[in-house]
């Protein structure tokens, strides 16, 4: 477990946070009630003319939860949240199931949009129009069936894939997540596992569904998915993570015999050999039959509609209204900028030879950044990072006038899944704080974390990043629950970008020329993924073009790249969202500043930022505009 400093939080506010206890006490008691305006579709569906805004909040979370019980526990919900008792059950990506969950949240949409707000304060209107845009995040566009609603991405294109999508998540969920405390718990999680071929089966009628409509992931998406699925069923039964992470956590149990521990455990394993492996070979087989009829083409645009989808991923996950010719101007733009400042930095340090890219080559294979692919070299790594932790941790006091008490692990990506996973991601604690958020790294190929990077990849995961966003997030109460648990990327992603920079400001850079180097490196990547991602998806480059452009401007191995590219085919518009959301934030900030002049402060702009939760950058703007407003007045 890393050191972890936790902080109080300090809930120093101006007039304009009405998002602040005192303002918002009143969401609880609101009784603005929706006179709907087509009472017979309000009845079809279900929903009362009479429900207020905080009963269609709260049904929308049961929706989706209702849907989604595996995530429901990565979420620590409480059953009144999630609407059920849930610890049992596991997710159904039917046709008919996913049909009907975006029908329900579509409508709910709607409804909340048209609910009357009556003496309403700013803060109310602000928890309306993030709601209504939550319920349309995860409906998905109304003109698409494919795909499945994910709780982080919203509308993801391929319910199968080698990057992010169900087959993963679930037993992640499982094993990461499952809070084993009793019997009884042991008991709910052997019958998930009892329940695995339900759910992969839904899976394969989706994929089925799907592909009936020409609706198929590129053959490079599916060839990474069957390699995955192959390397799950590949360990014994026991020896699976689902069977050894339930016997870590069973035996700390202290109130179950050694004996009764032994049986759950022996029950479990059979559960993973009868039905989980068998239910994977199945989803592999079909997997396999379909790479006959996958695309070879690598961008979206190469499904039915596909520029109509990428349009919507572009508004949805990049939190933007431009184009994808824009984005990808702005992108070669952005490209050039950041590479003339990394140059002038290699020229200081006597790196003068060879593009920006091969010279950062030859600084990531200089033994001097390089930690030993060993169990010596893997600790140090880790307690580097935790190092890192600590050092901006302490610094953040100046710049945030709110901290998140949440605690941090630091631990390696598990070795049986670091094949297919990224480089580093963050997941957060569950609303209860039962679990710290534990920050994964990749340790595959240690050649892909020179020292010079690691600092960046800290402060964009943990603090001020990721973990400070999200879980200052989560503190809040006094909104509805979806506000605190969804991560829209343009925010979420941006936020963590800006944060890079801000860094910077800190002074976490200062006589540390290599490690500056390396976070331009990074804003570079984020940069060239604006180029990429409309590369692929709109201007239809192809795998092998991307690839060598990602390589050629970055300086990342070839395998990097591969790797990178590979998930923005699962992902369309996905990779936008880092860079557009971190340019919205600056722009927002050097607005303020002008605005504001001597009467603006750094660390209630970041107030502003982060208590409001993850919104869509539209809303974000509006956001700032109000604080502006109520300052100027003050």
């Amino acid at each position: 477990m890393s050191e972890v400093r936790r902080t109080e939080s300090n809930m120093s506010r101006r007039q304009f946070l009405e998002v602040s206890a005192a303002s918002l006490a009143a969401f609880c008691l609101m009784d603005n009630r929706c006179a709907g305006k087509n009472a017979n579709a309000d009845a079809a569906s279900g929903i009362s003319t009479g429900q207020t805004l905080t009963d269609l909040y709260r049904e929308a979370a049961q929706v989706l939860f209702q849907a989604r019980p595996l995530t429901a526990t990565a979420f620590g919900l409480s059953e009144e949240d999630a609407g059920q008792r849930y610890a049992n059950l596991v997710d159904d990506y039917s046709p008919e199931s996913e049909a009907l969950l975006r029908k329900e949240l579509f409508h709910l949409s709607s409804r909340i949009r048209d609910c009357d707000l009556t003496s309403a304060t700013q803060a109310d209107k602000e928890i309306r129009e993030v709601m209504e845009a939550i319920t349309r995040f995860y409906s998905g566009h109304p003109d698409f069936s494919i795909g499945y609603i994910d709780l982080f991405t919203g509308l993801s294109p391929f319910i199968v894939n080698q990057y992010w999508c169900p087959v993963q998540d679930a037993p992640f969920n499982m094993s990461s997540c499952s809070n084993i405390q009793s019997e009884q718990d042991a008991s709910d999680y052997i019958e998930r596992l009892d329940k695995f071929d339900r759910m992969i089966s839904s899976i394969q009628r989706k994929l089925r569904a799907d592909s009936d409509k020409n609706w198929i992931p590129p053959k490079v998406c599916l060839d990474g998915a069957l390699s995955y699925l192959q390397k799950f069923i590949k360990p014994s039964p026991a020896q699976h993570t689902l069977a050894v992470t339930f016997a870590k956590k069973l035996e700390a149990v202290g109130n179950i015999s050694e004996e009764k521990k032994k049986a759950l455990v022996e029950h479990a394993s059979r559960k993973v050999a009868e039905v989980v492996y068998p239910a994977y070979q199945l989803l592999a087989k079909q997997t396999q039959s379909l790479l006959k009829n996958a695309r070879d083409e690598s961008g979206i645009w190469a499904q039915p509609n596909g520029e109509k989808f990428y349009q919507d991923a572009i508004r949805q996950l990049g939190g933007s209204e431009l184009s994808a010719d824009q984005i990808h101007q702005l992108g070669l733009s952005e490209v050039e900028r950041i590479t003339v400042q990394m140059d002038e930095l290699l020229r200081s340090q006597h790196y003068e030879s060879g593009s920006v890219a091969e010279r950062m080559v030859m600084l990531s294979k200089e033994p001097r950044f390089l930690y030993p692919d060993s169990e010596e070299g893997h600790s140090m790594l880790l307690d580097d990072l935790r190092s890192y932790y600590l050092e901006v941790t302490s610094k953040m006091g100046a710049l945030f006038k709110t901290q998140s008490p949440f605690t941090v692990e630091i631990r390696r990506v598990p070795v049986e899944t670091q094949e297919n996973e990224a480089q580093g991601y963050y997941m957060p604690p569950p609303a209860d704080g039962s679990r710290p958020g534990v920050f994964y790294i990749n340790l595959r190929d240690m050649k892909a974390h020179p020292k010079f990077s690691l600092k960046t990849l800290l402060y964009h995961e943990l603090n001020p990043g990721h973990h400070n966003q999200i879980t200052l997030g989560m503190m809040r109460k006094d909104v509805p629950f979806l506000m605190t648990s969804t991560f829209f990327p343009g925010f979420t992603e941006g936020w963590a970008m800006y944060c890079e920079k801000l860094a910077k400001e800190m002074g976490l850079y200062e006589n540390d020329p290599f490690g500056n180097l390396g976070r331009l490196q990074s804003e570079l990547w984020r940069a060239t993924r604006l180029v990429v991602d409309t590369g692929l998806h709109y201007k239809r480059w192809t795998r092998e073009k991307t690839i060598k452009y990602l390589s050629e401007i970055t300086g990342f191995p070839e395998f990097v790249s591969t790797s990178e590219v590979e998930r923005y085919m699962a992902l369309p518009a996905q990779a936008l969202s880092y860079k557009l959301g971190m340019l919205k934030m600056l722009g927002l900030r050097d607005r303020a500043k002008k605005e504001l002049g001597q009467r603006f402060d750094l660390a209630e702009f970041h107030d502003v930022i982060l208590l409001g939760g993850a919104m869509p950058l539209q809303l974000l703007e509006k956001r700032v505009d109000n604080w502006i407003i109520a300052n100027r007045q003050a």
